[in-house]
């Protein structure tokens, strides 16, 4: 009896030594399923991060810079392509491959650092681009203010330069006609007119060039044409050729000056009202009109 009882014991201790075994291991499975789910999770989320920061890459905003010289943006568009195709294998690898994701970890790092390099360098580009299209915009801006300043310039010293050309003119006044027969006495028979006498006064002008001078004078018939000797004879108006009747050289000193020119009558004269047009330096210095009847 004594025998079995020892076997007995025996055999309860070897039980409960199981029991505690199996219980302890139970415990261990228990807790290593744990940490393997936890681990799991943890590599899930580590995956789901990457994912994300891959997607931010393939869509960096950097990306939308524009270059004239754009080999820094192909560069950039080879790493994007770079990240993209990483992000599809990222997307196929399994979350317990830890040792992958922790390769595709270091990539990341790697394509972003080399990405981030380029976007600066495109920044910096885009920066100068800026400054250049800004300084090239004020130069524009003065050159055209320049333009328009030499413009207004040019306008003021033509408007000067016509000033003075109006005003350097010279004039005429006191035209007085007479009529003259053969013998060069007045007559106001128009069949015994043999001379027709112009005496004038050109005024004083102290801004006209002294020196010699040519006068040309138009006689104007009522029928509106031009006395004249000689077809060529003709001087310069306001870029034309026109006729003239007579003319006479005289020294032009910058004080008034009496003049007299004389028109030999060999044609038949009618009667009305004729016109002579008096011209100095080419410019038109005085009118009068007279009335052969």
């Amino acid at each position: 009896m004594k025998k079995e009882t020892i076997i007995i014991i025996i055999a309860s201790c070897i039980i409960i030594g199981l029991a505690a075994a199996l219980f302890f291991v139970f415990r261990n499975a228990k807790n290593t399923e744990k940490e393997m789910q936890e681990m799991v999770e943890q590599l899930n989320y580590e995956k789901e991060s990457l994912e994300e920061e891959y997607s931010d890459l393939a869509f960096f905003e950097g990306a939308n810079y524009t270059l004239k010289n754009d080999s820094i943006l192909k560069l950039l568009d080879n790493e994007k392509k770079r990240v993209q195709l990483l992000l599809e294998e990222l997307r196929q690898t399994k979350a317990t491959n830890a040792r992958r994701i922790a390769e595709l970890k270091k990539e990341l790092a790697s394509v972003r650092k080399v990405m981030v390099s380029y976007i600066n360098q495109i920044d910096s580009l885009n920066k100068i681009n800026t400054h250049l299209m800004r300084e090239n915009t004020d130069i524009k801006n003065r050159y055209t203010e320049a333009t328009q300043t030499v413009a207004t310039l040019s306008q003021e010293k033509e408007n000067l330069t016509e000033k003075v050309k109006l005003a350097s003119m010279l004039e005429v006044r006191d035209v007085v006609v007479t009529t003259l027969n053969e013998r060069e006495r007045k007559t106001t028979r128009l069949r015994k007119i043999a001379l027709i006498k112009f005496d004038f006064v050109v005024l004083k002008n102290i801004t006209t060039p002294t020196g010699n001078k040519v006068v040309y004078l138009r006689i104007v018939t009522p029928d509106e044409r031009i006395l004249t000797k000689n077809a060529a004879d003709v001087f310069e108006f306001e870029g034309s050729q026109i006729a003239f009747s007579c003319k006479k050289q005289f020294e032009y000193m910058g004080d008034e000056v009496v003049e007299t020119l004389y028109w030999s009558v060999e044609e038949v004269l009618i009667e009305g009202t004729y016109r002579v047009d008096i011209f100095i330096d080419g410019n038109l210095a005085g009118s009068q009109t007279f009335t052969l009847d």
